[in-house]
């Protein structure tokens, strides 16, 4: 089966066909580096790092090409707001440059807890000035930008189809009505591509430019870094959705007015992370890292495993009670991966195709990562099928799943928080000699796939055929 993708632009599934045969050049929009990623962001780069993992398994050389925004990005996107290292630099007392440093590295140990396959390419937004300012000059040679109090704007009246991807209707917006007025704009959706006037009195990156010392608007970067690394013309661009109305839409305003071409053949975004009715966001305050999960017991995979359960283009509704259920549905993952190992005999392996191209049909029907989950749990019961063939195929699939099931040893397999609280409680219900409320939990535990064993030394648990101490 053809690889299929859902194209924002056009609001459809696609066969894929990049600009050369078997390559795919791919942009991801980065983190700003000025606080920790937290795991909505994080959701986004799972179903970014699925999409390469199903291209480099539909055999397509990837060239990957993410950004590290650490200068000129405002609260909100409209070039409206504080900006956000100026933030972290007076949250922490340091200087920009010292936040950008501190939180690039912390994402990128992010990335490595969940596996999730680094970039070719890492472009910095301060390394390449430069880049911006040349693109700046290409869109103001062609009659695209204005100046006003210092600043240079693009003018979105000057693109014909500005919005075309968020589907906007400049006619009947009001001005003021998706954005602050900005009384220098034309237009109240014209965006800013080089400050020289800057909104705060200390503002600590500045560099030379035709217009003045200033620095650029958020925007700019992506274009030209993208540019820069994948040419004029690219096949897919990524990130969530909250970028489509604002960020992507002038991206593609800016990049198609200065090269007069269609910029990126592909666009997909991920959907939110929802927590208590709301997507987590580092404005609410509701934020959860993967260093909180850490501290709470977690192990990072487990996220990754539950992100893998909900479709890329569907919310994901986060809670610890799902998380726990990741967990548990993991470890026993895990647990059978252990077993099949014990007795790799091999039975019925021309069966094996049949499972393989169920897994590509999925898995390029819009990476339909869910299906090929359920797929891994139908063939596990498959009493046709071989230990060696079931095997096989799992860690086969898991250059897709990215959880590192060809990494499982039995000691690493642990209990969740949920579950060790359970036996803590058993624990103290025995001690206080209520035998009802202990049988109740251990038949809850079993339910959950863990059965207790009660021993001198202490209660022991298994799961299936492992079993430890606690």
């Amino acid at each position: 089966m053809a690889l299929k993708l859902y194209n924002t632009l056009n609001r459809k599934k696609e066969v894929f066909k990049p600009l050369k045969d078997k390559e795919a050049g791919m942009y991801t929009c980065g983190p700003t580096v000025y606080f920790y990623a937290h795991i909505g962001n994080l959701r986004t780069y799972v179903f970014e790092d699925i999409l390469k993992r199903v291209l480099l398994y539909n055999k397509f050389k990837v060239e990957h090409v993410m950004n590290i925004t650490d200068v000129g990005h405002l609260t909100s996107d409209a070039d409206e707001g504080e900006d956000k290292m100026l933030k972290g630099a007076k949250r922490e007392g340091k200087t920009v440059w010292e936040i950008a440093e501190y939180y690039t590295k912390a994402f990128k140990e992010d990335l490595k807890e969940l596996n999730i396959l680094e970039p070719d390419v890492w472009c910095k937004a301060t390394d390449h000035i430069k880049d911006m300012i040349n693109l700046i000059k290409r869109l103001e040679e062609k009659g695209f930008t204005y100046s006003a109090e210092g600043n240079i704007y693009f003018d979105v009246s000057k693109f014909k189809n500005y919005g075309k991807m968020a589907r906007l209707n400049l006619e009947n917006l009001q001005a003021g009505a998706r954005i602050k007025i900005d009384p220098n704009k034309k237009n109240p959706q014209d965006f800013v591509l080089w400050f020289t006037k800057s909104k705060f009195d200390n503002q600590e990156m500045k560099w030379d430019s035709p217009w003045g010392l200033g620095y650029p608007g958020w925007h700019i970067e992506c274009s030209a870094m993208s540019m820069r690394y994948l040419g004029e013309q690219f096949d897919i661009h990524c990130g969530g959705i909250d970028h489509i109305p604002v960020h992507h839409t002038n991206e593609i305003a800016q990049s198609e007015g200065a090269t007069g071409k269609k910029w990126v053949s592909y666009w997909l975004h991920g959907e939110f992370l929802q927590i208590d009715n709301g997507k987590m966001a580092k404005s609410t305050g509701k934020i959860s890292t993967i260093n909180n999960l850490k501290e709470k017991g977690y192990e990072p995979l487990s996220f990754r495993y539950l992100c893998l359960g909900t479709h890329y283009r569907k919310q994901l509704t986060f809670s610890f009670e799902a998380l726990d259920g990741a967990q548990i549905a993991y470890n026993k993952l895990k647990n059978k991966i252990l077993e099949l190992k014990d007795n790799l005999e091999s039975r019925n392996a021309d069966k094996k195709e049949f499972y393989e191209k169920e897994f590509l049909n999925h898995i390029n029907d819009d990476l339909n990562i869910p299906r090929g989950l359920a797929l891994v749990w139908d063939l596990l019961k498959d009493k046709d099928l071989g230990n060696k063939e079931k095997y096989d195929l799992i860690l086969y699939f898991d250059k897709v799943f990215g959880i590192r099931l060809d990494e499982v040893k039995e000691e690493k397999i642990k209990l969740t928080p949920e579950e060790k609280k359970l036996i803590d409680e058993r624990e103290e219900a025995r001690k206080e000699k209520d035998f009802v409320k202990a049988d109740r939990i251990r038949n809850e535990l079993k339910d959950k796939g863990i059965i207790l064993e009660d021993a001198k030394d202490g209660v022991r648990w298994k799961r299936e055929s492992n079993a430890s101490n606690i």
